[in-house]
């Protein structure tokens, strides 16, 4: 019997010394390694935003590599909503701060 692949959105914030250290950009590569879909983006606040959607098993690999960050980065904490799956993206990009 086939099982169906579980699919989610994360919706994340990642606190900590991640902007202007090239998180989007470890983001991105982390998203297309995964073959996630959504987008990043740097907030005001200092966070970084993050939504993906994909597999959860590929989301859940996804949330490892954001826990760490780059090398250049300290991530001090990772805010975590999982949200139903809702097909709205086909890539992984950046977006503007907000």
């Amino acid at each position: 019997m086939d099982t169906i692949p579980q699919v989610a959105r994360l919706h994340a914030f990642v606190k900590g010394r991640v902007q202007g250290v090239g998180f989007r950009f470890f983001t991105m590569q982390a998203a297309w390694t995964h073959e996630v879909s959504g987008w990043v983006r740097n907030r005001r606040n200092g966070e970084v935003e993050v939504i993906a959607e994909g597999q959860r098993a590929a989301l859940d690999a996804l949330l490892l590599d954001l826990q760490h960050g780059p090398s250049s980065a300290s991530v001090s904490d990772v805010t975590v909503e999982w949200q139903p799956y809702q097909g709205e993206f086909t890539s992984f990009d950046p977006r503007e701060t907000v």
